[in-house]
């Protein structure tokens, strides 16, 4: 009974350091917001942007890069409003030095490849993932 005791404790601490650990690396992560304002006459081709430009972006971020999501916009939250936006790609990166680093001598083929799939000037936000 007293080594099931111990053997329960064991287990239960070795799962809470396991899930702090998880919530740390969680908490130090920087996202990286790429969001396309809807605006009349303003076009987004999401099937390009899954296909290549994300992966290309992300292809540059090598083992900084934790994952990235892509959004696409289809309603606003307040009724009779515009949507906000088109899409958003988001980037979840360990060090935002090491990202700018990665996409500084890429900035060409990036800024390039925007005309592939959108006329939309992006609003980017770098935020640091609290919780």
């Amino acid at each position: 009974m007293k080594f099931k005791l111990i053997l329960s404790a064991l287990l239960l601490f070795t799962c809470l350091a396991a899930f702090s650990q998880e919530k740390q690396a969680e908490k130090a992560l920087i996202k990286v917001s790429i969001m396309y304002p809807f605006a009349e006459g303003k076009t987004f081709d999401m099937e390009y942007y899954v296909a290549k430009h994300m992966p290309m972006v992300a292809g540059f971020l090598g083992s900084n890069l934790v994952k990235y999501t892509i959004e696409k916009g289809f309603a606003s939250g307040i009724p009779n409003t515009p949507l906000p936006f088109m899409a958003i790609g988001t980037f979840y990166i360990k060090n935002l030095d090491d990202y700018k680093s990665a996409l500084g001598p890429n900035r060409a083929a990036i800024r390039s490849d925007f005309s592939n799939y959108t006329n939309i000037t992006p609003v980017i936000l770098i935020s640091e993932i609290v919780k």
